[in-house]
């Protein structure tokens, strides 16, 4: 990778012997692959068995997660907020690896539309919640830095399933307690 971004510095007419890029190439292949771990990462190592007994059976919300990603079509970053909703069946997982599963799905190139489903599924899938919720708002650096150069936009995706699709009572208990 580090030979990868030599020849870009090259291509981009830059002179990679100058003193402020003599290290650049390394320092990007470190920071590509910090930005890409989801990669390297695996759910069940995440959630490391953080799932806990629990009658409860009302609406468990994790929101305001910041995430950081990178669109898959341009390679620029993504920044936004995700909030995740689920109705537990019998356990709860514990706080913190919502957030980090977020980060596993965030940390790989990605489009948002993708991103939301992945959690949303993810969450069922280690849970076995009656359903989930997640939503993500995030500005896409694609559309402020380069193309349309739109500042203000913000992209909203959202991803329900089971009990959140299924019942607009529930849907709207969770989309008024985001707001």
């Amino acid at each position: 990778m580090e030979q990868a971004y030599l020849e870009i510095l090259k291509a981009i007419g830059e002179n990679p012997e100058r003193a402020g890029l003599l290290d650049t190439p390394k320092r990007a292949a470190k920071a590509m692959e910090f930005l890409t771990q989801g990669y390297s990462m695996d759910i069940d190592e995440v959630v490391n068995g953080a799932l806990f007994p629990s009658e409860n059976d009302e609406i468990i919300i994790v929101k305001d997660i910041e995430l950081y990603s990178m669109c898959e079509h341009h390679m620029l970053p993504f920044i936004g907020k995700c909030h995740v909703a689920y109705l537990p069946k019998g356990k709860v997982i514990g706080l913190s690896k919502i957030a980090r599963i977020v980060d596993v799905f965030a940390r790989r190139l990605q489009i948002q539309e993708n991103l939301t489903s992945q959690i949303a599924n993810c969450i069922v899938e280690q849970t076995g919640a009656a359903g989930a919720a997640v939503i993500i708002e995030a500005e896409h650096m694609c559309m402020k830095m380069r193309g349309v150069e739109k500042q203000n936009s913000v992209m909203t995706t959202s991803c329900m399933l089971g009990a959140f699709r299924n019942s607009a009572t529930t849907r709207n208990e969770f989309l008024s307690l985001i707001r």
